[in-house]
């Protein structure tokens, strides 16, 4: 089942196509109204690029309790596999996890983030949100839970293969690589990933664009 994909092209022949792996769960919506910025920037600059919704996730009709994170880098490998010329990847947080299998001719990374602290953060805010209830829950009463039924994390139905993947899933070595955090030997910007609600940030889409720019000509590809 092929699943949406939302692609910006320039105005003429693209230098490039920049694959863009968003975070993942709920940490995709607070970051794609900037991701779709810095995709516009990148038009700009000449690239292509192409954002695609993973199987379980925005308007995909998969179930997401029917998705590990081994589908997922099968679906971005098949992507990737569909885009013609050169081709760079550019993973958010989480989307670091998967974006290993893909051929490509290098990669860009934005604060990767390991599995297990990605899933603890969803497990304590299930905890938070059971005590609210008048529930009990603990981490351990979860992990428990997780091993024979899926498992509702923050909106999110996660499979029993999709939580024990994610408990032991690290980033995967690719080369080239440039792996970039926020702050001043960073990306200028704000990690919109920790914010309650979807938010917007022009300052840093520029900046993601211009630093993705600028390492594609560092590997050779202009």
């Amino acid at each position: 089942m092929s699943e949406y994909l939302l692609r910006i092209d320039p105005a003429g022949q693209p230098r490039a196509t920049i694959l863009i792996v968003p975070p993942l769960f709920e940490e995709a919506n607070r970051l794609r109204r900037t991701l779709v910025l810095a995709m516009r920037a990148l038009a700009a600059k000449g690239f292509r690029a192409v954002l695609p919704d993973l199987p379980g996730q925005n308007d995909s009709l998969v179930a997401l309790a029917d998705v590990d994170l081994a589908r997922w880098r099968d679906s971005l490998a098949d992507t990737a596999a569909g885009i013609d010329g050169p081709l760079i990847v550019a993973s958010f947080r989480g989307g670091a996890l998967i974006d290993h299998r893909v051929e490509a001719a290098a990669w860009w990374r934005l604060a990767p983030v390991g599995g297990a602290s990605l899933l603890r953060t969803l497990m304590r805010s299930r905890v938070s949100a059971d005590r609210e209830a008048g529930r009990t829950s603990s981490l351990e009463s979860l992990q428990d839970a997780a091993k024979t039924a899926p498992l509702l994390l923050a909106g999110n139905r996660l499979s029993p293969a999709m939580v024990a993947q994610l408990g032991v899933s690290e980033a995967q070595a690719v080369e080239p690589l440039r792996s970039v955090g926020l702050g001043a030997d960073g990306i200028a910007g704000t990690p919109l990933w920790l914010r309650a609600e979807p938010g917007e940030d022009a300052t840093m889409a520029e900046a993601i664009a211009a630093d993705i720019a600028a390492w594609s000509a560092t590997c050779g590809i202009s």
